[in-house]
């Protein structure tokens, strides 16, 4: 007889941690050098997207390794520096608001990833990229993985990348800028984003323009509390 199954919550949920056996499987099947890629900055209203391509050194893996969405302020920029000083291949590359306005999000995305790849100083074999897309153009084999920054340590060390070098990018802005505070929300549509964008209007080449509100009058507000988990 079949157990019944209980509808006691569990007290820990399970929290899946990148590793490296994505990379290790390639490996064996003669794909080496293996690259994450991964981006940051779909969401905003401002700024660019900006995206990164890392070929890890299998021996010299930095600990603590994650998506950079689940890593505070200080753990991004520590991991940033190891990775830097470890890692086989780092590049990173990225596309304007203008850029961005010209085509749309997701394709400006995917000409970021492969821009990284092609700045990679080794030329990989296979490129991992976080989400459902393969950036068309690929100088290699290149493979898609839903939430990859949460199983490959290769992408999660891209998403890293991406996001500290993203935010420091909008941390300058913010000292060109001073009434938007671009350091604070690094161009999300926080309340005082939205409201800085009321009173003196949308900053030239540095707002999306495609984007809502400016194309539709209309969007979500996304409240400054909020920010922390933002990628």
């Amino acid at each position: 007889m079949a157990r019944a199954r209980s509808d006691s919550p569990l007290l820990f949920e399970m929290v899946e941690k990148p590793d490296f056996s994505i990379e290790t499987k390639a490996m064996a099947d003669g794909l080496w050098p293996v690259a994450g890629m991964d981006e940051a900055g779909r969401g905003p209203l401002a700024g660019p997207v900006v995206a990164a391509a890392v070929v890890l050194n299998p021996a010299n893996i930095p600990e603590g390794l994650d998506d950079s969405k689940r890593l505070t302020h200080l753990q991004r920029e520590a991991l940033f520096l190891k990775i830097l000083g470890s890692a086989l291949g780092v590049s990173m590359a990225s596309i304007s608001a203008e850029g961005i306005d010209n085509s749309n999000i997701l394709k400006a995305s995917l000409e970021a990833m492969r821009r990284a790849a092609a700045g990679l100083s080794l030329q990989p074999k296979l490129a991992l990229a976080d989400g459902r897309d393969i950036p068309p153009g690929l100088a290699c084999e290149g493979r898609a993985l839903i939430k990859g920054d949460q199983r490959s340590q290769s992408i999660a060390a891209a998403s890293i990348v991406a996001k500290v070098m993203r935010d420091r990018m909008m941390c300058g802005c913010g000292g060109h800028h001073e009434h938007y505070g671009f350091e604070v929300h690094m161009g999300y549509a926080t309340v005082r984003h939205r409201t800085a964008i009321e009173t003196h209007g949308p900053v030239a080449r540095l707002h999306r323009a495609s984007f809502a509100p400016f194309r539709l009058g209309a969007a979500e507000v996304i409240e400054e509390e909020s920010f922390a988990g933002l990628e």
